[in-house]
């Protein structure tokens, strides 16, 4: 089964980044993801954009930036000179994606829509010229410590039938753990963002083969 996994620093233990990010290499984990947020779009600030720069000598894996942030069209210049592969922002929060998107893809990266649990599968042909993912959210993202909701998986289901020789990878974020993963890769999702799963307990690498294993049991 062909699938991606991207790891969320969010839910990483902050004070010993280095060997958190030489665990990572070792798992040979697909893209690390970073979650920016506002205080705005989302009543959180995780992390800023600091630790990308600090961390982008640090490993080769892809950069996987999902920006929870109001007309993010400000800091996509600055993502892109610190190091990031791959930008995403909120349907909910561009009032002009189709320009957005291109923005991100005229500097050189991947474009991705985010949709929120409650957001509904949109009509992606006028974003599809730009748009290489989709990242579904499969927790509500207000909540640091939300359940998956699995009904959000309805939407990859659509979206690859509707779209599925158009090359989009589809992405799903959120509260993806060992007992959901393989529902998760039925549903289609060819990117799973982990966050708990991957650090609980200290083992990243461990963890991370869990999941690999979960993936086809």
């Amino acid at each position: 089964m062909n699938y991606k996994i991207a790891v969320s620093l969010a839910a990483a233990p902050l004070t010993n980044l280095n060997e958190v990010i030489s665990q990572l290499d070792q798992a040979a984990v697909d893209f690390l993801h970073f979650d920016i947020e506002d205080g705005n779009f989302v009543p959180m600030m995780t992390l800023g954009t600091k630790i990308i720069s600090d961390l982008r000598p640090l490993t080769s894996r892809p950069f996987d930036v999902h920006l929870m942030m109001v007309n993010p069209d400000w800091i996509l210049d600055d993502l892109v000179q610190m190091g990031t592969d791959r930008i995403s922002v909120h349907l909910e929060a561009c009032p002009y994606p189709r320009r957005t998107l291109s923005n991100i893809v005229s500097l050189g990266v991947q474009a991705g829509i985010a949709l929120n649990p409650a957001t509904p599968l949109p009509d992606l042909e006028i974003l599809l010229p730009y748009l290489s993912f989709v990242l579904i959210l499969s927790t509500e993202p207000e909540y640091p410590n939300a359940s998956f909701l699995p009904s959000v998986l309805n939407k990859v289901r659509a979206g690859k039938e509707r779209y599925g020789e158009s090359g989009i990878e589809w992405d799903v974020d959120g509260g993806i753990n060992p007992a959901n993963l393989a529902m998760v890769l039925e549903a289609g999702a060819d990117v799973i963002v982990v966050g708990r799963s991957a650090f609980q307990g200290g083992n990243i690498t461990q963890n991370i083969a869990l999941l690999r294993r979960s993936a086809i049991s």
